[in-house]
């Protein structure tokens, strides 16, 4: 007669695969744990995270954080519909190229010096970044021929931007410039006695 033998589990076996499986799923959960709060936290903290990570779209930034950047808006944009947040754009002045000024004095022969003679200041700046930016205020100060300054002129956005701009964007004081945007403006002003220089920037009012 042959003799069988009913299979049975090896108890050893069993001690060591119970602990190593709890372990695994302690991890996955301690992963996946960390991985909610990476996201959330990204989330609660955009308006800081989100200019300080967005590339340039100026051909200054590489590939891989242009598309790393496009997931995390991805998964920002999923977030902020579901959590019913306020898609605010940032203020960051270090956003904003200022690609050209020019001014031109309307009788050029008697240039920068004369006391009443309207100039045309013409500015082109450029959104660097790929979210949308709050439009600054701009601001051009005007110096002698010894560089000491004589006079400042600051515009608020809905001054010195294009009707035809604002006409497009109607809501701007808002939604601000979008990622990449470049903006062309004539800024018709009047020199001040003895100007011989001038600077341009941008702000933000504090």
């Amino acid at each position: 007669m042959s003799k069988q033998k009913s299979a049975q589990s090896d108890p050893k076996s069993d001690s060591f695969a119970a602990p190593t499986q709890k372990k695994r799923i302690k991890l996955a959960l301690l992963i996946s744990f960390a991985l909610l709060l990476l996201i959330f936290g990204e989330h609660l903290s955009r308006n800081f995270l989100l200019p300080a990570l967005a590339p340039r779209v100026d051909g200054t930034s590489n590939a891989f954080s242009v598309s790393a950047f496009s997931l995390l808006q991805r998964i920002d944009a999923k977030l902020c519909k579901a959590l019913k947040c306020i898609n605010r754009p940032v203020s960051d002045f270090s956003a904003w190229k200022i690609i050209s000024v020019t001014l031109t004095p309307e009788n050029a022969r008697e240039g920068l010096k004369s006391p009443s003679n309207p100039s045309l200041l013409r500015m082109e700046i450029q959104n660097r970044l790929a979210i949308p930016v709050l439009l600054p205020n701009v601001e051009i100060i005007f110096t002698d021929a010894e560089e000491f300054e004589l006079k400042t002129m600051t515009f608020a956005p809905e001054d010195w931007l294009p009707s035809s701009w604002k006409e497009s964007h109607t809501d701007f004081l808002k939604m601000g410039a979008p990622a990449g945007e470049t903006i062309q403006s004539d800024l018709p002003i009047t020199l001040p006695a003895n100007a011989a220089g001038y600077r341009v920037r941008v702000l933000y009012p504090q």
